[in-house]
């Protein structure tokens, strides 16, 4: 972090964007230039209140287009692990198929260098790329798409999973050669060979991460573990695709996406909450109609304001961006 701050107080030439280029609802517009400067009004707490789901005269329905694939923002992983498994196994269950391809183990992607161990795959559902795989053509890290079909090496290999986690019918692959994943916003110019246009392959890649064992043994290992200065961390190597389930989603990954409709949860988690916390999920979507607010929340989720740090900055931008246009108007 202090290598970050380093480098961007070197910025010496800054180019600012006055126009909203995502933003088509004009009320929605002034509503996140308001929370966005820490200066929500009442008014804008009972315009969002309007859209939490369950809200009187509300005739949306949730198990039809375009709410029903529409991702949920939410702020921490463990939150978006529960969910993202949960949206799978009801895919698959509707399904009543055996298409569900599953990999390996359990721990959240964000503790695996974004290679989950289990990836549950059902064609037809919503993924995100964890890698930059050809950002010249729009494949890259956070871009959403739909999986069409996993290629694998059918291999007979007694691995031990746990069965009472996934439906009936799962089936287990621990060879996969690669996923072919639609993405509409892919820049080829024309098709794959043999592939439907926008159809890609994403192949494996390898990451390496490390895992603490120490929980799994006991006191007395631990103690010994301890004594012989032996390391109770081992260091993992896993080849998976770089794909993660995209029903759920956190507002991290989501900054910089433009989403056509999103469930959003405005009930901050305990700890820090920055300005960032909420306009980033709010500010996703176009227009107020295209967000769903999942529960009540307190008009306190839209009072925090910019840090004494943060508005030094954005000070300090603002009086370059000032030179920067001088300077090129007079060249």
């Amino acid at each position: 972090m202090q290598c970050e701050q380093k480098i961007i107080s070197q910025i010496n030439c800054v180019a600012e964007l006055n126009q909203q280029m995502r933003t088509e609802d004009a009320r929605y517009l002034e509503l996140l230039t308001r929370l966005r400067n820490g200066k929500s009004t009442i008014e804008d707490y009972q315009l969002l209140c309007t859209r939490v789901i369950g809200a009187p005269n509300s005739k949306i329905s949730l198990q039809q287009e375009p709410w029903n694939e529409a991702p949920i923002l939410v702020f921490r992983n463990t939150l978006r692990t529960r969910l993202n498994a949960r949206a799978v196994l009801n895919k698959a269950l509707r399904r009543e198929s055996d298409r569900l391809r599953k990999a390996i183990l359990e721990l959240p992607d964000n503790k695996t260098e974004h290679l989950p161990g289990y990836l549950p795959l059902v064609p037809g559902m919503l993924v995100l790329l964890t890698e930059n795989i050809a950002t010249e053509l729009g494949l890259s890290n956070g871009t959403r798409g739909i999986f069409r079909q996993l290629v694998y090496d059918e291999f007979c290999e007694y691995v031990q999973f746990d069965v009472a986690v996934f439906p009936k019918h799962t089936k287990f692959i621990t060879r996969p050669k690669y996923a072919l994943v639609e993405f509409s916003s892919c820049k080829l110019a024309s098709g794959l060979k043999d592939l439907e246009k926008q159809i890609v392959p994403i192949s494996l890649t390898e990451q390496t991460f490390t895992f603490d064992i120490k929980d799994l043994h006991t006191e007395t290992v631990s103690k010994a573990a301890k004594v012989v200065k032996r390391p109770m961390k081992i260091v993992i190597k896993r080849k998976a695709h770089p794909l993660i389930l995209a029903y759920s989603i956190t507002t991290h990954k989501s900054q910089g996406q433009t989403l056509r409709k999103i469930f959003v949860d405005l009930v901050t988690p305990p700890g820090l909450v920055e300005v960032a916390s909420v306009y980033v999920p709010l500010s996703r979507v176009k227009r107020l109609d295209d967000l769903l607010i999942v529960r009540p929340f307190n008009f306190s989720s839209l009072q925090v304001k910019p840090t004494e740090a943060q508005m030094e900055e954005l000070n300090r931008l603002n009086k370059i961006a000032i030179k920067t246009r001088k300077h090129f108007l007079t060249t």
